[in-house]
C-alpha cells in the first residue's frame, strides 16, 4: 500500500489530512499539560491540607501528640506530605519527557510537512508548464498547417488562371512552398515537445509523486508511533509512583496499627492523676445531743477558720467533692502549689530541667566569651580584651540568677516528693514576695503545709482548698475579667513559653503590660484578647504609662 499510487490525484486532500494530524498532536499535547497542571494544583491542595492540621510550636496541640492516636494521625499528615510530592514528579515527568519533546516534534514535523508538499508544488508547476508548451506547439503546427493549405490552394488558383502572368503564378508557388515548410517545422517541433512531455508526465506520476507522497506517509506514520509513545510514556509516569505512593499507605496502615488505647489511657492518667486519696466517710452528727456540734476530720466542711462561713451542700454545690473544686482565680502560682501534688511534682521537675539548660546554655556562652578573651590577650591586634568583661559579668550574673531559681524549685520539688519535711527557709523567702503579691489568691490555694508541731500535713492544704469552695463554688463559670492594660513592652530576646502561664514572644515584639514586676522576675503581658501570660522581665523592655508613675525600664 502506497500513498503514491493509491492517492495519486489527492494531493489536496493528503495536504488537509496531514495539517489534522499536526492538529490532534497539538490536541493532546494541551491535554497533558492541563493534566500537569491539575496534579500540580492537587499537590499543593494536600500540602496545604497537611501544613494545616500540623500541631503548632509551643502550643497544647503538640503535647496532644503524646497519645499514639495523635501519632498516627500526625503519621497521616506526613505521609500526605510525601504522597504530594509523587504528584509533583508526575507533573515534572510530564512535562519533561512528554510535553517537552513533542512540542519541539511538532516544529519538526511542521519543517519536514512543508518541505514534501513544497516539492510536490513544485512538480506540479513542472508538468503545467510542460503540458501549456506542448498546447502552444501544437497550436503553433495547427495554425501553420492551414496556413500552408491556403497558400496551396492560392497557388493552384493563380496556375489555372490564363489571365495570370507567369510572375504571379512563380510568386504564389514559392509562398505555398514557404508554408508548407513551416508547417513540416512545426510538426517537428510539436512532435519533439510532445514526446518530451510524455516522459516528464511518466515521470511525474510514476517517479516524483510516488516519491513525494512516500516521503508524506512515512512522516504520517512516524506522527502516529509518535502518539503512541506518549501514551504509553503517559501511563507508564504514572505507574512509576505507584510503589512510592503504596509505601505512603503502608505507612499509613502502620502508623494506625501503632495505635495503643492502653498506653493511651495511661499517659490520662499520668496527665491528669492527682495524688490525693478519694475522701472518707462523714460521720454521723447527732442533733439530739445539746452539745456543740462538730466536724469529722473526713468531712468536706471547713471547721477550721473562725467567723468562715460553713460548707453547705445544697443548691448548685450540692454532690460536689473536694477533689474538683475550682481553681484559683488569677496567675498561677510560682511554685505550682495550686495543683494537686503529682501535677505539681511534674510540673516542678519539668521547671528545673528547663533551669539546668538554661545554665548550660549561659556556661557554655561564657566558656565562649572567654576564649575569645584569652585569644585577644594573646593577640591584642585581635580585639581589646576589657572589652568582654561587661559581657562576661552579665553571664555570670544570668548564671547566680538561675542558679539561685533552680535552688528554689528544688527546695519545693523536694517537699512534694517527701525528701524535706517541710519548706526551707531559702525557698520560703525566695517565694514570699510572690505569696505577698497574690495573697488573696494564693494563699487561698496553698497555706504554709506545716501543722502546728512543723511537720508536713496534706490535710491542710486540702481544707484551704475547700475554703475556696466555700466562697467560690457559686460562680465556678463566672467569665474573668481581662485586666486591663497599663502599658507597652518591646521583648528583647526571643522566648518560648512552653510552662502553663508564660506566653511565647519574638525579638522585637511589642505586646501590653498588664501587670508589673512583682519582684519574682515575671512581667504579666497581653497580645490580644485570647493570648495572654508572664515572662521573664529580664526578656522585655517596659513602658508603663503615664498614669502608672513614669516610664519604668527592666532590662
Amino acid at each position: 500500500m502506497s500513498w503514491g499510487i493509491e492517492l495519486w490525484d489527492q494531493f489536496d486532500n493528503l495536504e488537509k489530512h496531514t495539517q489534522w494530524g499536526i492538529d490532534i498532536l497539538e490536541k493532546y499535547i494541551k491535554f497533558v499539560k492541563e493534566r500537569t497542571e491539575i496534579e500540580l494544583s492537587y499537590a499543593k491542595q494536600l500540602r496545604n491540607l497537611s501544613k494545616k492540621y500540623q500541631p503548632k510550636k509551643n502550643s497544647k496541640e503538640e503535647e496532644e501528640y503524646r497519645y499514639t492516636a495523635c501519632q498516627a494521625f500526625l503519621a497521616t499528615l506526613n505521609e500526605m506530605n510525601d504522597y504530594a510530592g509523587q504528584h509533583e514528579l508526575i507533573s515534572e515527568n510530564m512535562t519533561s519527557q512528554i510535553i517537552v519533546e513533542l512540542v519541539r516534534y511538532v516544529q519538526e514535523l511542521k519543517q519536514e510537512r512543508k518541505s514534501h508538499f513544497h516539492d510536490g508544488r513544485k512538480a506540479q508547476q513542472h508538468i503545467e508548464m510542460c503540458w501549456k508548451q506542448l498546447e502552444s506547439s501544437k497550436r503553433r503546427f495547427e495554425r501553420d498547417c492551414k496556413e500552408a493549405d491556403r497558400a496551396q490552394q492560392y497557388f493552384e488558383k493563380m496556375d489555372a488562371d490564363i489571365n495570370v502572368t507567369k510572375a504571379d503564378v512563380e510568386k504564389a508557388r514559392q509562398q505555398a512552398q514557404t508554408r508548407h515548410q513551416m508547417a513540416e517545422d512545426s510538426k517537428t517541433d510539436y512532435s519533439s515537445i510532445l514526446q518530451k512531455f510524455n516522459h516528464e508526465q511518466h515521470e511525474y506520476y510514476h517517479t516524483h509523486v510516488p516519491n513525494i507522497f512516500q516521503k508524506i506517509q512515512e512522516m504520517e506514520e512516524r506522527r502516529i508511533v509518535r502518539i503512541g509513545e506518549s501514551v504509553k510514556t503517559y501511563a507508564e509516569l504514572d505507574r512509576q509512583v505507584i510503589p512510592i505512593i503504596g509505601k505512603c499507605l503502608d505507612g499509613i496502615v502502620k502508623a494506625a496499627e501503632s495505635i495503643d488505647p492502653k498506653n493511651d489511657s495511661q499517659l490520662v492518667v499520668e496527665a491528669y492523676k492527682s495524688g490525693f486519696e478519694p475522701p472518707g466517710d462523714i460521720e454521723f452528727e447527732d442533733y439530739t445531743q445539746p452539745m456543740k456540734r462538730t466536724v469529722s476530720d473526713n468531712s468536706l466542711s471547713n471547721s477550721r477558720g473562725e467567723g468562715k462561713s460553713e460548707l453547705k451542700f445544697g443548691g448548685k454545690s450540692k454532690g460536689k467533692l473536694w477533689p474538683f473544686i475550682k481553681k484559683n482565680k488569677g496567675a498561677t502560682p510560682e511554685d505550682f502549689s495550686n495543683l494537686p501534688p503529682e501535677q505539681r511534682r511534674k510540673k516542678l521537675q519539668q521547671k528545673v530541667d528547663e533551669l539546668n539548660k538554661e545554665i548550660q546554655k549561659e556556661m557554655d556562652q561564657r566558656d565562649a566569651i572567654a576564649k575569645m578573651k584569652d585569644v585577644y590577650l594573646k593577640n591584642p591586634q585581635m580585639g581589646d580584651p576589657t572589652s568582654l568583661d561587661h559581657k562576661l559579668a552579665e553571664v555570670g550574673h544570668n548564671i547566680d540568677k538561675l542558679r539561685l531559681e533552680t535552688q528554689k524549685f528544688e527546695a519545693w520539688l523536694a517537699e512534694v516528693e517527701g525528701r524535706l519535711p517541710a519548706r526551707s527557709d531559702q525557698a520560703r523567702r525566695q517565694s514570699g514576695m510572690y505569696e505577698a503579691q497574690n495573697a488573696p489568691s494564693v494563699n487561698n490555694c496553698a497555706q504554709d503545709r506545716e501543722s502546728p508541731d512543723g511537720s508536713y500535713t496534706e490535710e491542710q492544704s486540702q481544707e484551704s482548698e475547700v475554703k475556696v469552695l466555700a466562697t467560690d463554688f457559686d460562680d465556678e463559670f463566672d467569665d474573668e475579667e481581662p485586666l486591663p492594660a497599663i502599658g507597652t513592652c518591646k521583648a528583647l530576646y526571643t522566648f518560648e513559653g512552653q510552662n502553663e502561664g508564660t506566653i511565647s514572644v519574638v525579638e522585637g515584639e511589642t505586646l501590653y503590660v498588664i501587670e508589673e514586676d512583682k519582684g519574682d522576675g515575671w512581667t504579666r503581658i497581653r497580645r490580644n484578647e485570647d493570648e495572654e501570660g508572664y515572662v521573664p522581665t529580664s526578656y522585655v523592655e517596659v513602658y508603663l504609662d503615664k498614669n502608672a508613675k513614669g516610664a519604668k525600664t527592666y532590662i
